[in-house]
């Protein structure tokens, strides 16, 4: 099994980053993915696009617009992992999809199977009817897929019970109710309570979403015990900017990734000199 966050607990360490398959288009999305390998990143969260989320704020949705424009469906995505995986060392691919937009009317094993078979290293199903839950965890384990499971800092007991022990490849903690972009009133540091009492019920790793934009926000998100962070609208909104200004978008996200990490002590002067 994959280790999405390989070190944990490290400062700085466990950085996801979301972004729609397809914005930009996928010639360029590729040099993009292969550039988030070379920077140490641990996971691609990748959606395949999908319109209308509710739990989107404007900024990932006209993304998924733009995708969707460019024809990118569930294959595209599968068939782009299967021919970026083999490249990359470091980072790993936690494909998200919608259950209504893309798996509905599908086989549900035979879709988790094609999703494993194209060297997807996790999966994140969105908006999954709960009657069908047990069958998909069910699937997940049979193809040797692991799940990312979701719930909120609100989110009752029972929720964050079922979100923990099914959490195989990571539990993604919301850090609030709302749409992505935007975050909880107390900042990211309030919810170390919440990430201590999923402990309880998970091994996997913890990493936290929405709100999440630069290093003071990364560093709060570690200072409250998570894994890892996952960055979406921030991101995605540095890629709209390039591509309307007619930017490098790959150098453009390289310079906003490593804004997100730690500032490193400068080295000590060892000639003896003065500055």
């Amino acid at each position: 099994m994959a280790e999405f966050f390989t070190h944990r607990g490290a400062p700085g360490a466990g950085l996801a980053l979301f972004l729609n398959a397809g914005d930009p288009p996928l010639d360029v999305f590729e040099d993009l993915v292969l550039m988030l390998d070379e920077e140490g990143v641990d996971c691609l969260e990748l959606a395949v696009p999908f319109p209308d989320s509710v739990t989107d704020g404007p900024v990932i949705r006209r993304s998924a617009t733009r995708a969707l424009e460019r024809g990118v469906d569930l294959e595209d995505v599968l068939a782009f992992i299967a021919r970026v995986r083999p490249r990359l060392r470091r980072l790993r691919i936690a494909l998200l999809a919608d259950w209504s937009h893309s798996l509905k009317g599908r086989d549900l094993d035979g879709a988790v199977k094609d999703i494993a078979g194209s060297g997807a290293d996790g999966l994140l199903v969105h908006a999954l009817p709960p009657r069908l839950r047990t069958s998909y965890y069910a699937a997940a384990r049979a193809a040797g897929l692991p799940v990312v499971t979701t719930c909120y800092r609100q989110s009752p007991e029972p929720t964050m019970a079922e979100a923990g022990a099914e959490a195989s490849a990571y539990l993604y903690l919301v850090a609030h109710y709302g749409r992505s972009g935007t975050a909880p009133v107390a900042g990211h540091a309030a919810l170390q309570e919440t990430v201590t009492a999923l402990r309880a019920h998970t091994t996997s790793p913890i990493a936290v979403g929405f709100g999440v934009r630069n290093r003071d926000d990364v560093e709060a998100v570690h200072a409250a015990g998570a894994d890892a962070v996952i960055i979406g609208s921030a991101g995605v909104a540095r890629i709209e900017t390039a591509l309307t200004e007619g930017r490098d978008v790959v150098g453009d996200f390289r310079s906003f990734v490593r804004s997100l990490q730690p500032v490193r002590a400068t080295a000590p002067d060892r000639t003896g000199s003065c500055q």
